[in-house]
């Protein structure tokens, strides 16, 4: 029977050696850590993009509301006719990102109802957006 000699796998010369593990570990570390970063900026981001949409969307709506609940809806133009305000900050007060403009027009032609078109721009990371919320109202919300 032959006996098995073991061979010697361990380090000869161990002077380093934990350097080597630290500068690993240093580099894992790094590339997490970068990874991590970019999810919080990227999250941070979306954050603020879905804020503004919600308060151009909800601007929007406000005013949309607004013309719905005319008593009598004959008092508003028959025509296309559009009307503009801002620039207004989230909550409607003077100065801000947002600009609200909508168009007012008799579009089925019975002067019985009007059709309402809410448009809400902004300018976000040097790109225009915008949101259109439009409705066909008899008045009294409607």
């Amino acid at each position: 029977m032959k006996v098995m000699k073991r061979k010697n796998t361990g380090i000869q010369n161990p002077k380093g050696y934990m350097l080597v593990e630290a500068l690993i570990a240093i580099a894992i570390f790094s590339v997490g850590f970068l990874a991590v970063a970019t999810l919080v900026l990227t999250v941070s981001r979306n954050n603020t993009s879905g804020n503004q949409l919600t308060e151009a969307n909800m601007l929007a709506r406000e005013q949309l509301e607004r013309l719905k609940n005319t008593a009598e809806i004959t008092l508003l133009p028959a025509g296309p006719t559009t009307f503009s305000d801002g620039p207004m900050d989230g909550n409607g007060n003077p100065g801000g990102i947002y600009t609200r403009t909508w168009t007012i027009q008799d579009a089925l032609g019975f002067n019985t109802s009007r059709e309402i078109k809410v448009t809400v721009n902004w300018t976000s990371r040097g790109r225009n957006r915008s949101v259109v919320l439009s409705t066909i109202t008899k008045g009294n919300g409607t």
